[in-house]
């Protein structure tokens, strides 16, 4: 078995960064601990909110951006394909659904193995992914939802590049 066990003195919290992010966006924030942030991010379909948790054993930043979009049981089935269907496009993080509250979430992570410490582009782009999946994916979720689309059918509605203007 790899012996991984470390004990790293690290010279900032690495969620120091996210909410000095924060703070530079005007995100509102709530540090609810010292390993864990919530942060709110406006996006053009939904106000997202992202949580980041620094995971010590793993050394890791792990984000969980979810948004206001709960699933009726009688389409959980599809919204559950659909998030299939995303995840194989996806090459960062990946889209959960959450049964216990019957909500969506995008996660992923930043390794930060050997006491690396997280830079402000890091950070800045471990967000900006999170909330960019989400937008991008949102109205899919809507279809399916609001609007009875199978999971292949809003996926691809979504995904439709619009050319020109109205």
């Amino acid at each position: 078995m790899l012996d991984l066990e470390h004990d790293l003195d690290r010279a900032n919290h690495p969620l120091d960064v996210i909410e000095r992010l924060a703070a530079l966006n005007d995100w509102s924030f709530d540090r609810d601990g010292e390993d864990e942030i919530s942060v709110n991010v406006a996006g053009n379909w939904a106000e997202y909110q992202v949580a980041v948790t620094w995971l010590d054993q793993m050394e890791a930043m792990h984000v969980a951006s979810a948004f206001d979009l709960k699933v009726p049981d009688r389409r959980k089935t599809e919204v559950v394909t659909l998030i299939s269907l995303i995840n194989e496009q996806l090459w960062l993080g990946h889209f959960d659904f959450w049964s216990s509250e019957n909500v969506v979430m995008f996660r992923h992570s930043l390794l930060l193995s050997g006491g690396a410490e997280p830079t402000d582009e890091q950070a800045g782009m471990l967000i900006k992914s999170a909330v960019e999946t989400c937008e991008r994916h949102y109205q899919a979720f809507q279809f399916v939802l609001w609007a009875g689309k199978s999971a292949r059918e809003a996926l691809d509605c979504s995904m439709m590049e619009c050319v020109g203007e109205a």
